[in-house]
């Protein structure tokens, strides 16, 4: 019977896992991390080619409601000269032109696509949600006065223009989420506690600068796949697909929940169920470099446009584009520019296996409809796909987090945005600081 050779193996080299094997390590404990992939950074990778920096996923910063994260900022050493402020706007696409304003005080003025009507309509919804508005808890969504209401239930009764051109293109451009899928409480949460789109930030290096810094104050070993996780008397047994093992005397799978299911098969039943619930949204970004510096219209006096939200009734291939030069200057060369389209949910379940070229050409022409110009100006095509994009936020999964959460401390636990129902960097770093505490209190 083999002793543990170490207190905590992490698998997964995402910003949870390294943000909880950092963690572990200021507490003591012998921890290295184990990932599939030969980079880290999981869903938060970006790389520099020819002077652009290409992020392969959606990710920026807000200055509040991300306590956790800055937590993790300052503990690994960053500061604000590592950090940009984003100061172009949100829009939403409807009758032929962007809409500004998307999640802004300005949307007031310029109605961010909605009529009279629709405006109205969000006013009364605000108003209706503020007297409960303490009780939104990302950490707890199911607790929210909007129990386990779908966007799509909670817009049943309301004006039809706050479904189709404002919650379906919020969630259905940055989440990958189906309104009739998902709980509102998340995103209602996530947009009270970040003050909505006002006060953004985005990591001047690329959104993997958090990952990688965190990455040279852990050990990390990159290009090592595991195969099986198992627990018994000497420990956590650890088979990797090369025929390796380990023991340890815990470990973390900071990976979806699919593949930790995969991984785990002798889950016990009050995680599995859970976990089993935690479905993902499959997720593809084609990012172009381009040799001139493109830029949504807008009028005059108002600020640039660095994110389109682009609802299903107006087209049902794209749900979003990102004019990346505008989200940070530093993202592009001088006098050039970088754009990121992303995939309608029923576009991305039949692209997602197809090949490379097909996907990059499928959407840049589609991409002409809303930025005239692209395919011309587009140097480079690159494809990034995520078969486990954004954790789903289901009735089932909702319903089921409180006793997950709630469970006994073990010696396998989990990390990642899934774990409380966002698709977002500082759910994921929620987490890390739940499966930290949760690891050390079972190894006590």
């Amino acid at each position: 019977m083999s002793r543990p050779e170490l207190d905590v193996a992490v698998i997964g080299a995402g910003i949870s896992g390294l943000a909880a094997a950092f963690w572990l390590r200021q507490a003591g404990r012998s921890v290295e991390v184990f990932e599939a992939a030969d980079v880290v950074g999981g869903r938060m990778r970006s790389y520099q080619q020819d002077g652009y920096i290409i992020e392969s996923g959606t990710e920026t910063l807000a200055r509040h409601g991300y306590d956790s994260t800055w937590r993790l900022i300052r503990d690994v050493g960053l500061g604000d000269g590592d950090v940009l402020p984003v100061k172009s706007m949100v829009a939403v696409w409807r009758n032929g032109r962007p809409h500004i304003g998307v999640g802004h005080p300005l949307g007031a003025l310029t109605g961010s696509g909605l009529s009279l009507a629709g405006r109205m309509a969000l006013t009364t919804m605000v108003v209706s949600l503020l007297p409960g508005a303490r009780r939104f808890d990302t950490r707890r969504p199911a607790q929210s006065p909007l129990g386990l209401a779908t966007v799509a239930e909670f817009a049943r009764t309301r004006h039809p223009e706050l479904l189709d051109y404002m919650l379906q293109p919020a969630v259905g451009t940055a989440w990958g989420w189906q309104p009739e899928r998902s709980c509102i409480a998340p995103m209602v949460a996530t947009m009270l506690s970040t003050r909505g789109l006002t006060g953004w930030l985005t990591y001047r290096g690329g959104m993997d600068v958090l990952a990688r810094r965190l990455a040279e104050q852990v050990p990390v070993h990159t290009g090592t796949p595991l195969a099986e996780v198992t627990e018994g008397p000497a420990g956590v047994q650890l088979l990797f697909q090369d025929g390796q093992s380990l023991t340890t005397r815990s470990a973390l799978l900071a990976v979806p929940a699919p593949i930790a299911l995969a991984l785990y098969p002798s889950m016990p039943a009050d995680e599995r169920d859970y976990v089993v619930a935690s479905t993902f949204a499959p997720m593809i970004r084609v990012t172009c470099t381009l040799d001139r510096d493109l830029q949504l219209p807008r009028q005059r006096g108002l600020p640039g446009i660095y994110a389109l939200l682009i609802p299903q009734r107006e087209d049902n291939l794209l749900s979003g584009l990102t004019v990346e030069h505008h989200k940070a200057a530093n993202r592009a060369p001088a006098g050039r520019g970088l754009i990121s389209l992303l995939s309608a949910r029923g576009a991305t379940e039949n692209l997602i296996d197809q090949p490379d070229e097909e996907i990059s050409t499928t959407l840049v022409d589609r991409g002409e409809r809303f930025l005239p110009g692209l395919g011309q100006a587009c140097l480079r095509a690159e494809v990034h796909r995520f078969p486990y994009g954004a954790p789903e936020a289901t009735p089932d999964a909702v319903r089921r987090h409180a006793a997950f959460i709630d469970r006994p401390a073990r010696r396998i636990e989990y990390a990642g945005d899934w774990i409380y129902q966002r698709p977002a960097s500082e759910a994921a770093v929620q987490s890390a600081e739940l499966a930290v505490s949760r690891l050390l209190s079972a190894s006590t």
